[in-house]
């Protein structure tokens, strides 16, 4: 079966009853297995497919998601766009908990992760561009749908991605601030780049759970849990008429990143 769209969703977000007339499918990489089965089905008249980034159970830690293969197996499916909602922390007093952020731009202080499919093995090596990390046009539609449902939102923000799975110190969360970064999470990179590398278009659905700890109140996962519960309904919403209104010819260059990135 052939998906045109991927949702590689976060921390509560699986959901089976969001897709209708439902398979569920296992497959195996080159990379190894993705973190979970992926369920295929439709929603909004188009063929989706569900992967639950840390395991159906959230039993994976970030730093070991296998994300080769999450994308790959995304690849093998046919999947052109890539929908990735997930929790973030706020280091900005005007991103506030339960916003949502459509990130443009991130940070990388990940020292744990293969960020390419080209490694010694293949042969090459690949100097993909990432100026840009999100889809352009992709971007542009669950903004415009976000605002046409009047949901308070950032069109723009960088992201510091961190190792995890522990929280920050609060001289971190004070640094990343200082970065001019205005949420911090763990899982976008290598998540976007692999999308890059694999010549797929990708965005990222960022809900704001918590002020991180530069701000008196540390953040807990209770908290998270909390403010992730409230959001929920409205993410899955932003991605079932973001499905329903992308057209299926893309305009962008996500799918010819790998142009002239080969020495």
């Amino acid at each position: 079966m052939q998906a045109e769209f991927g949702v590689i969703g976060g921390t509560g977000l699986y959901d089976p009853q969001l897709l209708k007339n439902v398979q569920e499918i296992t497959l195996e990489t080159p990379y190894g297995k993705p973190s979970d089965a992926i369920t295929i089905g439709e929603l909004s008249g188009k063929c989706v497919a569900f992967l639950p980034r840390h395991g159906k159970k959230h039993t994976i830690r970030p730093t070991d998601i296998n994300v080769r293969a999450n994308i790959s197996a995304l690849k093998q499916l046919g999947v052109k766009r890539i929908l990735a909602p997930s929790t973030v922390g706020s280091l900005r007093e005007e991103y506030q908990p339960g916003d949502i952020v459509f990130v443009d731009q991130f940070i990388d202080r990940t020292t744990r992760r293969e960020q390419s499919f080209y490694t010694a093995t293949e042969g090459k090596v690949c100097h993909v561009s990432v100026a840009e990390p999100m889809c352009p046009e992709l971007r542009k539609t669950i903004i415009s749908i976000s605002k046409e449902m009047k949901i308070k939102m950032h069109e723009t923000g960088t992201y510091v991605c961190i190792e995890g799975p522990r929280f920050s110190s609060k001289a971190e969360s004070r640094m990343y601030r200082q970065w001019g970064a205005d949420v911090v999470g763990m899982t976008l990179v290598p998540e976007c780049v692999l999308a890059r590398e694999a010549e797929i278009c990708y965005a990222s659905i960022s809900t704001v759970t918590d002020y991180d700890v530069w701000k008196d109140h540390v953040v807990c996962v209770d908290d998270i849990l909390t403010t992730m519960r409230t959001n929920i309904e409205k993410v899955k919403r932003i991605i079932a008429e973001t499905i329903s209104k992308t057209p299926t010819e893309c305009n962008c260059a996500c799918n010819q990143a790998l142009k002239g990135a080969f020495v």
